[in-house]
């Protein structure tokens, strides 16, 4: 009941605006980042009364380290506008300690395990915070979002209470703040040659039945050619891990780069294991059609993204899968440039047995931990109120996404141009500025989650059309919470990766029909010997006692 007390209590202060700092740092208990004599300490450079929709401005200048990820197409510059107008705005200036994109996450771990990260550890993706929780060198931020009215205003307004859950931990309390997402937003489907769909009286495909038919025909209207052909499948542990991703959302499974070991059965209201269900099976049987009838490039699965985007542009095919913005900045521009007459369109991803349905769990993205050493400063309430309002605040968001307005961007009736003269991930080739380059803005570090409004502020007309009709779909219920405690988590990691490898590699042999369909049951048992039914009932059972200590 302890932890129901304090979340009412949270309620009741996020209901009165949070007004005061007295209110914020005597609002909590022990298990709310201290008592009020703690927080009274850490309040050098706070604001008295920051409310959500509030400037942060820090009472004194501070300034805070923060891991930065270093991003070889726009590498960090010292005299970034980002930087000058941050420190303006909110009195703090951000000291990045530099980390090369590639070597990001190990450099991250050898900071945090040696005790010298900085304060702020940001492009963090769940679970990866968990390898940090139990030697306690990162903070339950979970405990002091009572300082973040901003961040609170968002998870309240747009109903993210299950989504949080599913990051909490054995104790409870989640360990990373996540970018905060009003809409699950889709990334991947399908793109076709329409001019040559016309030329043969087709149209564009709303079901994976159709796209066999479609692909049939132009099988049989080009017999020496494989109609599709595919990328995504290098540099990264599932071959063609984009196709089975949003394939595997038409029968209802996580695939691809979503898929996971165990999943939650909303019928069975139990864990199961993703890679032995009767879906996955059907959706691997789909896959292995095509191959079989040379409907798709068995190539797909083993090539470069360039040898695929090349076949497209050779006329060697006609379907690949796409991005919004490989759409636009790749395949068209590129076929218009080779091939007279081109079109390609993107299509909302395709209907299957699931029905129209997105799945869930896509409004958290990566997010920032907290060096457990930054609750010693006596600026911890500063600390937490600027990256509230930097990360969280609609000011903050704009500011980090678009940059200053009349320099970098102007904005009319929620619609933004860029400045002239400034490009944005080649809008604009032959400008002299890049926004993220030249500017700092547009930074992956900084640039993610926020209101519809502005996610959708920088979509192309093509990928506004593609995201309208992906978010008429409903979305399926995110697994339930249900944290494993630290042996449970090293026994689950010990399962898990010889378990995965398997479904990957037994995935690709049935698809490319080196393995017969019908040697699914042992492929089953072989998952079994891996400790496939130890590792479902692992989850089961936190599942079960999480359930009756929250319940």
């Amino acid at each position: 009941m302890k932890n129901a007390e304090q979340l009412s209590r949270r309620q009741i202060l996020a209901a009165a605006g949070f007004i005061g700092l007295a209110t914020l740092t005597g609002c909590g208990s022990g298990e709310d980042g201290g008592d009020s004599k703690d927080l009274s300490k850490k309040q050098n450079g706070a604001m008295k009364e920051y409310r959500a929709g509030q400037q942060f401005k820090a009472a004194k200048p501070l300034s805070f380290s923060m891991l930065h990820n270093n991003n070889p197409v726009y590498p960090l510059k010292g005299d970034w506008l980002f930087w000058k107008e941050v420190t303006e705005r909110t009195g703090i200036t951000l000291k990045p300690v530099d980390v090369p994109l590639a070597d990001y996450e190990k450099k991250r771990s050898v900071l945090i395990g040696a005790g010298d990260a900085p304060f702020l550890i940001p492009k963090t993706y769940h679970p990866s915070e968990v390898a940090f929780v139990s030697s306690g060198a990162v903070l339950p931020v979970s405990e002091y979002v009572h300082l973040m009215p901003n961040y609170q205003a968002k998870v309240k307004k747009w109903k993210l209470e299950p989504e949080l859950d599913s990051i909490r931990q054995s104790d409870g309390k989640y360990y990373l703040l996540p970018g905060l997402h009003e809409k699950a937003k889709s990334g991947y489907s399908l793109s076709f040659r329409t001019d040559v769909l016309d030329d043969l009286g087709l149209t564009l495909p709303t079901t994976w039945d159709e796209v066999y038919t479609v692909l049939k025909a132009l099988r049989q209207e080009y017999p020496d050619k494989y109609p599709w052909t595919d990328r995504w499948s290098t540099n990264t542990p599932f071959p063609c891990g984009a196709l089975l991703s949003y394939l595997g959302q038409a029968y209802g499974v996580k695939a691809g780069w979503t898929y996971t070991n165990v999943t939650f059965d909303t019928k069975a209201r139990k864990f199961v294991f993703n890679g032995a269900t009767d879906s996955y099976r059907q959706m691997v049987e789909y896959l292995r059609t095509l191959v079989a009838e040379k409907l798709l490039d068995p190539e797909s699965f083993t090539q470069q993204d360039e040898q695929a985007v090349q076949k497209l542009l050779a006329e060697k095919s006609y379907v690949i899968s796409a991005n919004p913005q490989e759409l636009v900045q790749n395949y068209r521009y590129n076929l218009q440039k080779q091939v007279e007459g081109a079109k390609i369109e993107m299509v909302p991803v395709p209907l299957g047995p699931a029905g129209p349905v997105v799945l869930g769990g896509t409004r958290l993205e990566n997010g920032i931990m907290i060096s457990s050493e930054a609750l010693k400063s006596d600026s911890f309430v500063a600390m937490m109120q600027f990256v509230d309002w930097l990360w969280y605040s609609d000011e903050g968001q704009t500011l980090c996404k678009w940059g200053v307005k009349g320099v970098t961007y102007t904005e009319s009736g929620g619609r933004y141009e860029l400045e002239p003269g400034i490009s944005l991930m080649g809008s604009d080739p032959d400008a002299p500025k890049d926004l993220q380059k030249d500017y700092g803005f547009f930074n992956g570090v900084f640039t993610y989650g926020g209101s519809w409004a502005l996610v959708s502020s920088s979509f192309s007309p093509d990928e506004n059309a593609f995201q309208d009709a992906m978010t008429e779909r409903s979305q399926l219920p995110i697994d339930p919470a249900h944290p494993l405690q630290s042996v449970e988590q090293e026994q689950a990691t010990l399962w898990d990766t010889p378990l995965r490898d398997h479904v990957t590699q037994n995935t690709l042999k049935f698809v490319l029909g080196k393995r017969p369909m019908s040697a699914w049951d042992a492929y089953v048992t072989e998952l079994k010997s891996k400790n496939m039914d130890q590792l479902v009932d692992l989850h089961n059972r936190a599942y079960e006692r999480f359930s009756k200590e929250n319940g």
